[in-house]
């Protein structure tokens, strides 16, 4: 049956071929046509920029540029004037004589005044309205920046936060969940590679190193075919080239972490380097006071580029992060990222693009705990391989088709005796592998003037490989149900079952079709509607609403099987006020197959036999997000807004079970029914800029006791249904001011201040409530533990 899916999708590939090509050929049977391609880059550094507008204006034509800043138009033989455009950017106009097939780069000029008045998009707002992409943000590193944020740390996670349909999971926690979806549902990429886990100090800083961020988009919906392997968004983050004109270096000392980042040519334009650092140092301070615990983070971020010639181009790039927390050197946590990705862009003619990548990621955690005796290391690695082709068909058809597998390597726990003294033996938990495949086509194509699609489909293989012993359970149910007491138990194998290496254990395939349209109103107005289809093979043990570095990630087998969510998405999208202003307002429902629900009582940590405690379930949201965003001037900015649900059910197997909750729909983790979000900027001169933040949600479901019995003159907590009750509403405002003492210097050191204050108001925010007998009076109290009050800080950042 699998052959004959995967003989079905590659026959679709072949024969989709001639299908488009002639569509190709009949559109260039009026007059004789040639292709326009090249390379689009920033004059001061020769990177290469994403997003920039190419428009032949006469025609009503135009293209974008690629990932990689690569461009393709074809026109019929004529003079022409050009317009290049981009955010940020002086545009350039030229006339261009077109009678073959031509190379042409173009170099962008930064404009400073321009970057001031305009940070919300690096995309011509007009190309919200007809292309059919939607449920998609993209923010500029220049918006980012002027951002305030929690001591001084400019934090890409915390920018997307105030993105409609994007929430946190809780006051100082990792992770981020995206219109009604967990954490581990977000495929996190960084040039290509995952990110397992995207936080610093258990959430208080993100992973990535802003200086050395290029750009980054979020797909909420509407996600494109070669995508895979989670169920809710995709945050893809590019890293920085290089510069390969001069040596440049910048950096930021705050009160809490400092970074520098280094970049310059190995060859003059031909190749460049990238390399920068991050480093928090608070816990030298407590060492001071002989305090010795300690909490401190580290990364670095490392790339190299190499233009071979006009066709070919090799990238290698990095990254590597640690945590530190210690206590007393008794106990020691250690955990965080690695990844690397070697890269080969070719291009085999002015209208085929390809991109060929290998990647190794690691996500690494470790306990060190000296009063026991022994230490912990867990993890999981995968190795990538990734061939992506953009084909430029004609101007009103382009393909997109490639190919990635994925190796994985699951280590749920390693139990390392400390010392020779240690009591502990040496235990590996049992390994796990997987192996997972992906092909895909899409087709981007302007079937009138007023009406674009996007559509395309993605075919997905996953194997849960050997070696590995497997458990048999009666009736192949690892879950025993007590009907007398009503409660769900672990289940008893009644044997096992060995499979050597690399032998399938469990196999799924899957496909993904993907579906995007925008039909034109007007010049400013359009409406979009999209589907979408992803399958998460991988799951996160975990049964925090936030990330922990602790949590396992383990593979879809025999009894935990591979998420399936479905989404469809209607919206309204209008650039109004000579495109000051624009509106983006959208609808969603999403539902997800096979969600984990775990067991009342369920025992998660270093459990060899995790499938005894959890039920397959599933999950849905829906709701309405609003985007008002003000483009130009020296005020611009954005209100977010949402309105949505989020649920989760886990009926019985079988009619005498109860299910999770009764079997009844409850409020999941991530439920926020009301998400308002505020951010604006302002320019007062070239010296001073101002920024503030805004953010109001609804507080985050809780399961709280509803009473209490005593056993043998233990009280114990009696809980009703889950997810029932609900934190105070969350919110606060954050401001910052950024001083430039010199902002004509475009030459040698230039430097800024920048002041900000985090919880302006000192709202007393609620992580979690606990309940407790008081030891004076004996009454039940609530007990609120908050993190952050008003968090005032100062930094200062550099370039030269």
């Amino acid at each position: 049956m699998i052959i004959k899916k995967v003989i079905y999708i590659s026959l679709l590939l072949l024969f989709s071929f001639p299908v488009f090509s002639q569509e190709a050929k009949n559109d260039e049977t009026h007059k004789q046509k040639f292709t326009l391609s090249g390379i689009i880059s920033d004059s001061n550094s020769n990177e290469t920029l994403i997003g920039v507008n190419v428009l032949i204006p006469e025609l009503k034509v135009g293209a974008m540029t690629n990932e990689y800043g690569f461009y393709s138009i074809t026109l019929p033989a004529g003079n022409y004037k050009i317009q290049i455009t981009s955010m940020g950017f002086e545009t350039i106009e030229e006339t261009i004589e077109l009678n073959k097939n031509s190379k042409k780069n173009f170099k962008l000029t930064g404009n400073e005044n321009l970057l001031q008045e305009v940070v919300i998009s690096t995309e011509k707002t007009t190309a919200n309205i007809r292309k059919p992409e939607m449920s998609v943000n993209k923010l500029s590193i220049s918006a980012i920046k002027k951002m305030p944020v929690v001591m001084g740390e400019v934090d890409v996670i915390k920018s997307i936060l105030f993105l409609p349909g994007v929430t946190n999971a809780g006051e100082g926690q990792s992770g981020f969940n995206v219109r009604g979806g967990g954490a581990d549902q977000n495929l996190i990429l960084l040039d290509e590679a995952m990110i397992f886990n995207s936080s610093h100090v258990f959430g208080f800083f993100s992973v990535f190193n802003p200086d050395a961020i290029k750009d980054l988009k979020l797909y909420k919906g509407g996600i494109p075919s070669k995508y895979g392997g989670r169920a809710s968004s995709v945050l893809d983050i590019y890293q920085k080239d290089g510069n390969s004109n001069d040596f440049h270096m910048n950096g930021g000392i705050g009160l809490i972490t400092s970074r520098i980042l280094a970049e310059g040519p190995i060859v003059k334009d031909k190749g460049s380097f990238l390399i920068g650092g991050r480093a928090s140092y608070a816990h030298l301070f407590l060492k001071l006071a002989n305090n010795d615990n300690s909490a401190y983070f580290y990364d670095l971020n490392t790339k190299l580029n190499y233009k071979l010639n006009t066709n070919n181009s090799l990238f290698l790039s990095g990254y590597f992060g640690r945590d530190v927390f210690s206590l007393n050197e008794t106990f020691a946590n250690t955990y965080g990222n690695a990844t690397l990705n070697l890269r080969w862009n070719h291009l085999f003619n002015d209208k085929i693009f390809s991109n060929l990548s290998l990647i190794y990621s690691d996500y690494y955690y470790g306990l060190t705990l000296d009063f026991l005796g022994f230490n912990w290391n867990s993890g999981i690695r995968n190795y990538n391989l990734k061939y992506d082709f953009k084909h430029y068909l004609s101007n009103n058809l382009k393909l997109n088709y490639g190919f990635n597998s994925t190796y994985y390597d699951f280590n749920p726990g390693t139990i390392d005796p400390s010392g020779s003294n240690s009591s502990v033996n040496f235990k590996q938990l049992e390994k796990k592998y997987a192996f997972e495949n992906g092909i895909y086509v899409e087709a981007e194509q302007i079937i009138t003037d007023k009406l674009a699609i996007n559509y395309g489909i993605r075919y997905s293989l996953f194997n849960r490989l050997g070696s590995s012993t497997v458990n048999l359970y009666e009736n192949n149910q690892p879950v025993a149900y007590d009907s007398e007491l009503k409660i769900y138990e672990k289940g008893t194998p009644i044997g096992t079952t060995f499979y050597k290496k690399n032998k399938s254990i469990a196999s799924f395939d899957n496909f993904e079709p993907r579906l995007s349209v925008a039909y034109e109103l007007s010049q400013n107005q359009s409406v979009k509607a999209s589907y979408n289809r992803m399958v998460q093979y991988l799951q996160l043990v975990s049964n925090t609403a936030s990330p922990t570095p602790i949590d396992i990630w383990t593979p879809s087998d025999n009894y935990i099987k591979p998420q399936i969510a479905d989404q469809v998405a209607v919206g309204y999208f209008n650039n109004f006020a000579s495109n000051e202003y624009t509106l983006e307002v959208e609808s969603f429902y999403k539902k997800i197959k096979n969600r984990m629900d775990y067991i009342d009582g369920a025992n998660l940590i270093a459990n060899e036999a995790i499938e005894q405690v959890v039920l397959n379930g599933e999950m849905r949201s829906y709701g309405l997000e609003i985007l008002l965003r003000k483009n130009t001037g020296k005020f611009n900015g954005w209100i977010a807004y949402t309105l949505s649900k989020s649920q989760q059910r886990t009926p019985g197997r079988t009619p005498d079970e109860i299910g999770i909750n009764n079997g009844e729909w409850y409020r999941s983790a991530y439920d926020k029914t009301h998400n308002l979000a505020f951010t604006g900027n302002y320019t007062l001169s070239p010296k001073w800029n101002f920024g503030g933040n805004f953010t109001f949600q609804s507080g985050q479901p809780v399961t709280f006791p509803n009473g209490k019995y005593v056993y043998q003159d233990i009280k114990v907590p009696n809980y009703g249904e889950r997810n029932a009750s609900s934190l105070p509403l969350y919110h606060h405002l954050d401001v910052s001011a950024t001083y430039t003492p010199k902002p004509l210097k475009k030459k040698g050191w230039q430097g800024e201040w920048v002041f900000s204050i985090y919880n302006v108001y000192n709202r007393k925010n609620a992580a979690s409530i606990s309940f407790r007998e008081n030891v004076d009076t004996g009454a039940n109290e609530a007990v609120k533990l908050s993190i952050f009050g008003a968090v005032p800080s100062v930094s200062y950042n550099f370039k030269f």
